[in-house]
């Protein structure tokens, strides 16, 4: 049956789906209709792949329902809106932060947008997320050509005419993780700060270590080219994984203490054991390997902080706690409460500072999505992240 959504009817829309472990395929789906007062209805105009999305890839989030749609990242237009949607207005240009949040609740009023009690009340594992498995709401996301958008009227952030699509776009998500990894180092000026991963959300933390003083920044990858990028781009000294012993140089590095501060910006996609990763998919026990995390706390010096945001599943095993409880060390973490920080990166983009788009080395159109997948997580091409820029097809 075809829907109206603004001006113009739909039949069907394409979206990316999952078909289980290690496949996505884009089919049509019906399009997304106003289901609450306070929605509004989205046309994506750019969505991102984000690291997390390899973890429903690789089956290693549970409840993840084959059909389902993913993607976190989007910006767009709005379409549509429900008879109680203020603040914004249909044609507005909006990026979304990756939680979906009521802006009412206990935790909401507090600032602390990643734990709304109202958008995923079936857990206490976290608020709502775009297109991230049953486990956080089951909502659909944005990797499609129209997206569903609760509570827009709060969510939304109005993107300035002066930032491109692609330069907001990071802000929906790794550009504000990795911000927030940075201030959870509670940087005073002058310190090191090691990074693990240099991905997207590893790259922006740098750059925000950099902004809040750091006097060094030290990026470790195991792939060589994501290493060049984080040099070339952002200024670090760099160290390969897989060819040094890690904790024994950073501490040469550092009068034989540890970073400041570290970091986590890999999350349970560390290399493991092969046991680790049978614990994840099969059993669900453990959701990938706590390779990065040890690797955090023997490398960060006694009494620093450990900023833990790669991201994790089922709960974990092998975790160093001992280790961690004997350096008096801190470790902060959690999902990016994202629209606190909004308006204050995209100021950074508008002055100049960053330009956000140039992590993504891959642009696609979103029939490509399942190319932009395997790219993504075979680190192919020398990817570092991938654009999808739907659309949509009108009847």
């Amino acid at each position: 049956m075809a829907q109206v959504v603004g001006d113009s009817i739909i039949k069907d829309m394409k979206a990316l789906t999952y078909e289980g472990p290690y496949r996505v395929a884009v089919r049509e789906k019906p399009p997304p209709r106003i289901e609450h007062p306070q929605d509004g209805i989205v046309r994506v105009t750019a969505a991102a792949i984000c690291g997390s999305d390899l973890h429903l890839l690789h089956g290693l989030v549970p409840d993840t329902r084959v059909g389902f749609t993913f993607g976190h990242e989007f910006t767009g237009i709005i379409e549509e809106l429900g008879p109680r949607a203020r603040g914004v207005k249909k044609g507005d240009r909006v990026v979304l932060p990756f939680q979906i949040f009521c802006g009412g609740c206990y935790f909401c009023t507090r600032g602390l947008t990643s734990c709304c009690e109202n958008t995923n009340p079936a857990t206490d594992a976290g608020t709502g997320i775009y297109g991230y498995s049953h486990t956080m709401g089951g909502y659909d996301g944005g990797q499609a050509e129209y997206v569903r958008v609760p509570f827009i009227g709060v969510d939304a952030e109005k993107i300035p005419d002066d930032v491109e699509d692609l330069d907001a776009l990071p802000v929906s998500d790794a550009f504000s993780t990795g911000y927030q990894a940075a201030e959870m180092c509670n940087l005073r000026g002058g310190e090191t700060v090691l990074v693990l991963g240099c991905g997207p959300v590893g790259l922006f933390a740098m750059w925000s270590a950099w902004a809040m003083g750091a006097g060094r920044v030290i990026a470790v990858d195991h792939i060589d080219y994501r290493l060049e990028f984080a040099r070339s781009w952002l200024g670090v000294e760099t160290l390969h994984l897989k060819k040094l012993d890690l904790i024994t140089t950073v501490k040469g590095m550092t009068e034989g203490r540890g970073a400041d501060a570290t970091v986590e910006a890999v999350g349970c996609e560390a290399a493991g054991s092969l046991m680790h990763r049978a614990l994840g998919i099969y059993a669900k026990l453990e959701a990938g390997s706590p390779e990065a995390i040890n690797l955090a706390i023997h490398a960060t010096r006694k009494g620093g902080t450990v900023a833990l945001v790669g991201a994790y599943g089922p709960p974990m095993n092998g975790v160093d706690i001992g280790t961690f409880m004997n350096k008096a060390q801190t470790m902060r973490t959690g999902q990016t409460s994202v629209k606190r920080y909004m308006r204050h990166l995209l100021e950074h983009v508008r002055a100049g500072r960053i330009r956000p788009q140039e992590v993504f080395t891959h642009r696609m159109p979103l029939e490509d999505a399942p190319r932009g997948y395997h790219t993504f997580a075979q680190k192919r091409d020398r990817c570092i992240k991938v654009a999808l820029l739907p659309a949509p097809t009108l009847h």
